[in-house]
């Protein structure tokens, strides 16, 4: 059995690129862009929210974010070489670029406190002030035209050039694609969902063991059983049957072992 991996691999009608995380951070060094994160909930949520689809349309790179993901990759016979979480990728943006000056880093999302905390962690372990700035903006901002505005003229004001979101999906990657374009100086967006609060200390991440087995979701829902059970165990569980049905599709689950 020979699987081939492709530039892009599609799933459930979306195409994730098949890269490593080493030709990330060159592609992102020579042209910049916008980064968005599939995961099982993203790629669910995206059959039925027209607004969030175009967003994820519009990203120039489309990163797979759940080992389920690539769990579902090898069986469609088209394999993703990575798993390349937000978490795990945006540290080692991070320190890839500790002594890169023209990398100067917004931090937009989380509680009011979790990001000025995590400004000052990261920027300790880096060693200088890669995080020139943070903002955790007020609920239902994304309405309000006025405070958008004023997100837009402070990222401006703070000379980033980078712009990580934590405000949650498809809130983030729909607020990117409105606004991307009035950031003026940023030239790399990343949607990192959590990562923000990662950094902080202000959420646990799962042992990497149960990531790298798929079960980093049954983690967070034991953190977090009133915010998630309904996301994990009613939302997300056709994913397996909607995969089973595009390898039917694609030719029959004995095409690929034959």
């Amino acid at each position: 059995m020979s699987l081939v991996s492709p530039a892009s691999v599609n799933i459930l009608g979306i195409k994730i690129d098949n890269l490593t995380v080493e030709a990330l951070l060159k592609n992102l060094d020579s042209k910049g862009g916008l980064i968005v994160t599939p995961n099982v909930d993203h790629l669910m949520k995206l059959r039925s929210d027209q607004a969030f689809k175009q967003a994820y349309l519009q990203a120039d790179y489309r990163i797979c974010d759940s080992q389920l993901i690539q769990f579902a990759s090898y069986f469609l016979g088209t394999p993703i070489r990575a798993k390349i979480s937000g978490s795990n990728f945006f540290p080692t943006f991070y320190q890839y670029h500790a002594h890169t000056p023209k990398i100067k880093i917004f931090l937009l999302g989380a509680k009011p406190g979790v990001a000025a905390l995590a400004q000052q962690k990261i920027n300790a372990k880096v060693g200088r002030n890669i995080i020139v700035d943070n903002y955790s903006p007020p609920f239902g901002f994304e309405t309000d035209e006025i405070e958008c505005q004023n997100i837009i003229d402070l990222i401006n004001q703070s000379g980033a050039t980078v712009l990580a979101v934590g405000l949650g999906s498809p809130k983030q990657e729909k607020w990117l694609a409105s606004y991307q374009d009035k950031l003026t100086a940023v030239k790399i967006c990343m949607a990192i969902g959590s990562t923000i609060d990662f950094e902080a200390g202000h959420i646990r991440r799962s042992p990497q063991w149960l990531s790298e087995i798929g079960l980093e979701w049954l983690f967070r829902l034991c953190l977090e059983p009133k915010r998630l059970w309904r996301r994990y165990l009613l939302e997300d569980i056709p994913f397996f049957g909607l995969v089973l049905q595009q390898k039917l599709r694609q030719g029959g689950l004995w095409k690929q072992w034959g």
